[in-house]
């Protein structure tokens, strides 16, 4: 199996240690840097599976980071930031971060967390059909989501809960569900982080997102994909 590659970015320094430490004994390889300059290059030549990126950062903030490498890039991100605000971590997310930790956190966690997005992004599940809705069209194999004969671009986390929808359209799953298949059971968080995922992914997919015709709201219980 090949080690897959950490990047941390972080202005503390100790933290920076930590972490390191924390990921180099669970078999990871790690990069750090501690501001935007030395995460871009890192970023193109460590190539990393995955990033942890702080909030707040010397040159550009971090939000403004991912925004960048959710242009190009579709690697897993989970943001750290000391403040623990609702407003960080919706922007976080609706920049395409993937997770969302609060400080402080213990190292065993974050390991948990990003040990959780690599799973998901390694999963190969056996072959599943294409499956159509009117014009939405998801194909579990391929990874991709077309709306009509146009690509759209989701981010790990958005494809995951639309294609757990998906497989059984009709069907309401509560956030509790949802947040259950993408950590498998290990997220310790809001629930209202679905909301957030669902909201971008309804601004991709949805023809008009403030009427949605394909990912439903079930009231008092969660989402489901329409059937038909």
């Amino acid at each position: 199996m090949d080690t897959k590659r950490i990047l941390v970015v972080d202005d503390e320094e100790s933290l920076l240690k930590i972490i390191e430490y924390a990921l180099d004994e669970a078999g990871f390889a790690v990069r750090t840097a501690m501001d935007c300059d030395q995460a871009k290059a890192a970023l193109q030549s460590f190539q990393p599976d995955l990033i942890i990126l702080d909030v707040m950062l010397p040159g550009c903030s971090g939000l403004e980071f991912c925004r960048e490498v959710r242009q190009k890039w579709d690697v897993p991100i989970i943001m750290l930031s000391a403040r623990s605000e609702e407003i960080d971590k919706i922007l976080g997310l609706e920049l395409g971060a993937d997770d969302y930790v609060t400080k402080p956190f213990s190292p065993r966690e974050l390991v948990s967390r990003v040990r959780a997005q690599l799973r998901r992004v390694e999963a190969t599940p056996t072959r599943e059909a294409r499956i159509s809705v009117a014009d939405l069209a998801i194909d579990p194999d391929s990874h991709e989501v077309f709306m009509g004969d146009e690509v759209v671009h989701l981010t790990n986390t958005e494809f995951q809960i639309l294609s757990l929808l998906a497989r059984t359209p009709g069907k309401a799953f509560s956030r509790a569900a949802i947040l259950s298949h993408l950590w498998s059971g290990g997220f310790v968080g809001d629930e209202r982080t679905v909301d957030v995922h669902i909201h971008n992914l309804r601004d991709k997919v949805e023809p008009n997102a403030q009427e949605p015709e394909y990912i439903l709201t079930v009231r008092g219980v969660g989402y489901r994909l329409r059937s038909v």
